[in-house]
């Protein structure tokens, strides 16, 4: 089950984060989401502004990420590549899952395919595990984007079909 984040959820939210640092120092991704990234505070805002999910199985939160709308200032400059779309987008931002449920990624992603025509999304470089389910959720490599902190992130962007 995918619902809102509740505020009651941030701890359990922030402890799926610290798992998903685990998991990208673990598989060659030792720099993306330092210790204390994303933030309590980031969260916060996330569910103040209505776009903080979390993935539920048998009532224990076990996945969480952001979906809202765009646009979003850290794609509005990309290079190596362009956006294969101007139109209206959401992203996703902030995907993670404490790693006990194969296949969360893909749910997350299907949900927010049946509430947007055009999705953007982007990771680390070194981020190999996310840029394959990115890639399996049927996103296409768009080129390199920069976030707040001024580091390079690989870009994806999805379109219905029509």
């Amino acid at each position: 089950m995918i619902r809102k984040t509740l505020d009651t959820d941030i701890p359990a939210v922030m402890a799926i984060y610290d798992a998903a640092r685990a998991f990208m120092r673990a598989h060659g991704n030792a720099t993306q989401w330092p210790v204390g990234t994303p933030s309590a505070e980031q969260l916060a805002a996330d569910i103040a502004a209505g776009g903080s999910y979390v993935c539920e199985i048998d009532g224990r939160v076990v996945a969480t990420f952001a979906f809202l709308p765009g646009p979003d200032e850290c794609y509005d400059v990309i290079e190596d590549g362009q956006w294969r779309s101007d139109t209206p987008y959401a992203v996703l931002h902030r995907v993670a899952s404490d790693g006990t449920v194969h296949g969360i990624a893909a749910a997350m992603f299907a949900f927010a395919k049946e509430r947007a025509d055009h999705l953007r999304i982007d990771t680390h470089e070194d981020n190999l595990p996310m840029q394959g389910v990115i890639a399996k959720a049927g996103f296409k490599r768009a080129g390199t984007v920069y976030v707040s902190d001024g580091t390079p992130r690989v870009a994806f962007d999805w379109l219905r079909e029509a």
